[in-house]
């Protein structure tokens, strides 16, 4: 899900960046017969951008606090563990990238003309958010917890697998797959758990399983 918002946030950039540079530089549009700082309806196209991308940030940092939060919530688990700290020290340094990408691209788009002080904010906000959340998760408050129900893995991103539909689960040297009905295959990476803390992981897991409709491979 990270992935596909960063690539979404990306993929939104291109076409910004194109307009903020003709509007700052004042670069001539011909098809329109009209230039840059002269676009009719540039301020709302401008805020609509900006609005749009403040409203993905908002609903990633919705996301990841909420699982950071279900997660924290020990009692409700049968099993609760913090990620290991290879996992943690990976979250923090791909956070802090972001911060620093999301960052120079929000000054970035102001430098080049202050109209677009919308899609500023908006790669601004998910910057800020980025290096809180990645100040405030630290070592302890990135978790994987184990329900009767489902699995959740909240650090950088959440990953919920629940067991209903669940058909087969295989255990790999670098993943946990989740083959699901329908040919539905979901993942997480098995390094996520402490490697003195698999074996009584994989233990619990396998008891939230029903043997006669989910089978669970142990090739490790």
């Amino acid at each position: 899900m990270n992935k596909f918002i960063n690539a979404v946030l990306a993929f939104i950039l291109m076409p910004t960046m194109l307009l903020v540079v003709f509007i700052g530089f004042d670069l001539p549009l011909t098809i329109f017969k009209t230039s840059g700082a002269n676009l009719p309806y540039r301020h709302e196209i401008l805020l609509g951008i900006g609005l749009l991308i403040l409203v993905i940030n908002i609903r990633r940092s919705v996301r990841r606090w909420m699982g950071m939060i279900i997660v924290s919530r020990k009692d409700k688990f049968k099993w609760n563990a913090p990620v290991s700290s290879s996992r943690a020290r990976r979250v923090l340094t791909y956070l802090l990238l972001e911060a620093v990408v999301m960052a120079f691209v929000g000054v970035a788009l102001y430098k080049v003309s202050s109209e677009a002080w919308m899609p500023a904010i908006g790669y601004l906000f998910g910057a800020f958010d980025s290096v809180l959340f990645g100040l405030i998760g630290g070592r302890t408050r990135y978790r994987i917890g184990l329900s009767s129900k489902a699995l959740i893995v909240a650090d950088r991103e959440v990953t919920i697998l629940y067991f209903n539909g669940l058909r087969k689960v295989s255990i790999q040297q670098q993943s946990i797959y989740f083959d699901y009905v329908k040919g539905l295959q979901l993942s997480f990476p098995s390094d996520c758990v402490e490697e003195e803390n698999r074996a009584e992981f994989f233990t619990m897991l396998e008891e939230q399983l029903d043997p006669d409709k989910v089978y669970f491979s142990k090739n490790m």
